[in-house]
């Protein structure tokens, strides 16, 4: 379960736009963390991986080497 506080003029958006479909507010609510939640986490790793590369935790091949190394090209 999950209790969101949103500003007076999203409210009163999602309550139009629930009405004006049929659909709930719940529906918009979950369909719009679902689609940013994938951004987020795609956003977050990769920062990850630029702090690894940065900090010499991690090293970076070149996509030929990548590509080779499973037969993708030769």
């Amino acid at each position: 379960m999950l209790a969101v506080r949103l500003p007076k003029t999203i409210e009163d958006r999602l309550t139009n736009m629930a009405k004006k479909t049929g659909r709930t507010k719940t529906f918009y609510a979950r369909q719009a963390i679902v689609e940013q939640m994938d951004d987020l986490e795609d956003f977050y790793l990769a920062q990850a991986r630029l702090e690894d590369a940065e900090a010499g935790r991690s090293q970076a091949i070149p996509l030929d080497d990548f590509l080779a190394e499973r037969g993708l090209i030769k």
